[in-house]
């Protein structure tokens, strides 16, 4: 058996990143393309085209499949050109901007794809801010450009204005919709020609017959001006801004074609950051310490029916993660053995003996796990930055089967602690509530709560419409306000006292009369532990 790798050189080689894109960017179709060059799809189109290749898809879940979106995060590990990445691929859906946030804890840096026609879309400008909060690098993937497109200079100016963020073009396309013909490397002179995505072929410029030639005659002279102002006018790429967020390099090409995707792995291998330290409660965890650490910031159950399974994944941030060994829960104080660890290629995994920080590894667990979580190998710390977020709809659900009512509890209790809904318990008494940021989480909900738990469900409205969770530094201020308040108080999933609204007023009148009481929208990981 060969020696384990030291944490320095394990560490250098990772790159841990997501996608992020507003939904028909074509962020799936790049994700599978990526993991093209991981070995994992023999052929192009693959993916899609044979049914029974559906477990190296990143959308997985039959609504997934029905819909066309991902409306789960999938995690996949491979290897590429000496390094081993771990490519996370978030919902693009806004309805499930919950599960997407927290999957932008566990990453290093991110990929934004961009439609060359649309150009920055709500979504992804709601992504890049997330990023942005956490200084996540961004790389980013200008798509469909064998399509029609917007001109390359006002989709990157659009970028800069939008984003404030500078831009690097590494490549310039050479033409564009049905003209396009491949990419020039601005700083190296090389032609990557659309029809023949192998090595780059070296040209003394833009005007080198190898590549001007791939034009149209008549558009010749207008691109040679456009490549030249872009060579001699746009910012060149710089490590330092990039790392620090401030910069993105900048690719053309087309995901469908599978053009330009070799160019951006191989830059995320060459520049995207390998893994940082990670922020706890008491200090700045580095990477290479020898103390095994890492945070749970997803739980998926049920990705393989016949077994009914219960995955944690898990972010390694330091030190060797080793299987079979036992590790300290933080937040109970107990020990739990990680006795098969797991690495995931969509549903498809395999064991893993060893993981090292910037891996995702699952953990197969029963309920023991939640999402926020700290692993340790003893140090009494917590990590930061895994949220929860209020709902902005509530639902009570009606069952048809009363007698499917103890199986309804404990299958919503899973969804919750997986982060599919929050749940909330009325201290009154009445039926449980549910909260989604989105409607189409509640279709994910009856659709999971049918075909996985044979439990067909409806929803009714709930007379409430505003959840906020409370706190307060004045010891006994929370008790004697839930006292007061007892038809309008529940309790989220970790036991943390909520109050719910029947409108914006009513919670406005609430906080007006109880200046002691703070009503938040944000629940951290530190707070619900307290409040549990």
């Amino acid at each position: 058996m060969s020696a384990p790798a030291s944490p320095e050189s394990a560490v250098a080689k990772r790159r841990t990143f997501a996608i992020i894109s507003h939904p028909d960017a074509g962020k799936t179709t790049l994700t599978e393309k990526l993991l093209l060059f991981g070995g994992a799809i023999q052929l192009a189109g693959e993916v899609k085209a044979k049914r029974n290749r559906v477990s190296t898809r990143s959308d997985w879940m039959n609504i997934e499949k029905e819909r066309g979106i991902s409306v789960v995060t999938s995690v996949m590990t491979f290897e590429y050109g000496g390094r081993v990445f771990n490519l996370l691929d978030t919902p693009g859906h806004e309805d499930f901007s919950e599960d997407t946030y927290r999957t932008l804890t566990a990453v290093d840096s991110a990929v934004m794809v961009i439609d060359a026609a649309r150009g920055i879309e709500a979504r992804t400008r709601k992504l890049f801010e997330v990023c942005r909060l956490r200084d996540i690098p961004i790389v980013t993937f200008i798509n469909k450009m064998d399509r029609e497109t917007r001109d390359p200079f006002d989709l990157l100016d659009e970028i800069e204005k939008t984003l404030a963020l500078d831009t690097a073009p590494v490549n310039w396309p050479i033409g564009r919709g049905q003209h396009f013909a491949g990419t020039l490397d601005l700083a190296n002179n090389l032609v990557r020609r659309l029809d023949a995505d192998a090595e780059p072929t070296p040209v003394s410029g833009p005007d080198d017959p190898a590549c001007i030639g791939l034009l149209p005659e008549h558009e010749r002279e207008a691109w040679l001006e456009e490549v030249m102002l872009a060579q001699e006018g746009l910012k060149r790429f710089e490590e330092a801004p990039f790392r620090e967020g401030h910069l993105t390099p900048v690719f053309f090409g087309s995901a469908l074609k599978n053009f330009g995707v070799r160019d951006l792995i191989d830059a995320l291998a060459a520049v995207a950051p390998s893994p940082r330290g990670q922020e706890a409660d008491k200090r700045l965890v580095a990477p290479t310490e020898p103390g095994m650490t890492g945070f749970v910031f997803k739980i998926q159950a049920n990705m393989d029916p016949n077994h009914r399974d219960r995955i944690a994944f898990m972010r390694v941030c330091s030190g060797r993660l080793q299987r079979g060994m036992k590790a300290k829960l933080v937040r109970t104080g107990k020990p739990i053995s990680l006795t098969a660890p797991q690495f995931f290629f969509a549903q498809d995994r395999s064991i893993a003996d060893e993981a090292y920080a910037g891996d995702v590894v699952g953990i197969p667990n029963h309920g023991t796990l939640r999402i926020g979580d700290t692993l340790t190998e003893g140090e009494q710390l917590a990590f930061n930055g895994v949220p929860s977020f209020a709902p902005e709809i509530l639902r009570r659900i009606k069952l048809s089967d009363p007698m499917k009512a103890k199986k309804l509890r404990e299958a919503l209790q899973q969804m919750a602690e997986e982060g599919v809904v929050q749940l909330f318990l009325p201290n009154d008494g009445s039926p449980a509530i549910v909260g989604v940021v989105g409607a189409l989480q509640l279709d994910v909900l009856k659709e999971r709560l049918k075909i996985e738990y044979g439990i067909p469900i409806d929803y009714e409205q709930s007379r409430f419409n505003i959840a906020r969770w409370i706190m307060s530094d004045e010891r006994g201020e929370v008790d004697k306000f839930v006292d007061k308040n007892t038809s309008a108080m529940a309790r989220d999933l970790d036991g943390a006292p909520v109050f719910l609204a029947p409108s914006a007023y009513g919670l406005k009148y609430e906080e007006d009369r109880h200046p002691a009481i703070r009503f938040t929208d944000i629940k951290t990981y530190q707070a619900r532990d307290k409040a549990a």
